[in-house]
């Protein structure tokens, strides 16, 4: 048994890169290793259905994971809602879950729902439910918006300055980005997140950002949790973290 904590960041429909980073993390913590997933496990990768389903066979088997949502997995969740789909005010004017820079095409290509050019965003959603397993739409509501461990809260976009974690916004839990990431304060916690995405692993005093940009076809990054310290886990095992700033 481990004391370690695993973080994976933003997996985007990645599902070889996250059987590797569940290799790996396997290797280094064994098969009861504690892990958080930071969310956006949907979206722009060829394999959204079977990311879902990889993470939703473990939760089932009892694995010691902790699923978090995303604003892409709430993206999702909110087309899938009948009866039309949700649109998500977040959104940049003239964006949608749909649109090419989101990725929500191929996501439905995934589960074999083709978007063909004119279709009323109905007739899709109706289609989306059909082809969804319910068991995929249950794993989408059921998604949690952090997860507190002494010292440690992991949460997938950020944490609004000023405000206690256990009063932080939902919208801002998924979304937020420059009010957090320039903050210098004490969070209370430090913050483990993904959302934006960043070249390489940053850790700072009050936060530590692992979304590397799988979603583009970059790294998928794992970091260790253990004693106060930090590292990134790769094929060649743990790599200590400096801190930036």
């Amino acid at each position: 048994m481990t004391s370690a904590i695993y973080a994976v960041g933003d997996i985007h429909g990645n599902l070889t890169k996250l059987d590797n980073a569940l290799e790996h993390i396997e290797a280094d913590g064994g098969p009861d290793a504690r892990i958080v997933f930071l969310g956006d496990y949907v979206d722009r990768g060829p394999d959204s259905q079977g990311v879902i389903e990889r993470l939703s066979q473990g939760l089932a088997e009892g694995r010691n994971w902790t699923c978090l949502k995303g604003n892409h997995d709430r993206l999702f969740e909110w087309f899938l809602a009948e009866p039309h789909p949700l649109h998500d005010p977040q959104l940049l004017v003239g964006y949608h879950w749909l649109h090419k820079n989101i990725g929500g095409l191929e996501t439905l290509a995934s589960y074999g729902v083709s978007v063909k050019e004119r279709a009323r965003l109905r007739d899709v959603a109706f289609s989306a439910r059909e082809m969804v397993p319910e068991a995929h739409k249950g794993f989408l509501r059921s998604l949690h918006l952090s997860h507190e461990q002494p010292g440690l809260f992991f949460v997938h976009a950020g944490v609004r300055p000023g405000i206690p974690l256990a009063s932080q916004d939902e919208d801002d839990l998924v979304w937020i980005r420059s009010t957090f990431l320039m903050d210098p304060g004490d969070h209370g916690a430090l913050v483990v997140h993904g959302h934006t995405v960043v070249e390489t692993p940053e850790r700072h005093r009050n936060r530590v950002n692992l979304d590397t940009g799988a979603g583009y076809g970059r790294a998928l990054t794992v970091g260790v949790f253990e004693d106060g310290e930090i590292w990134t886990l790769g094929a060649d095992g743990r790599v200590p973290l400096p801190v930036l700033s």
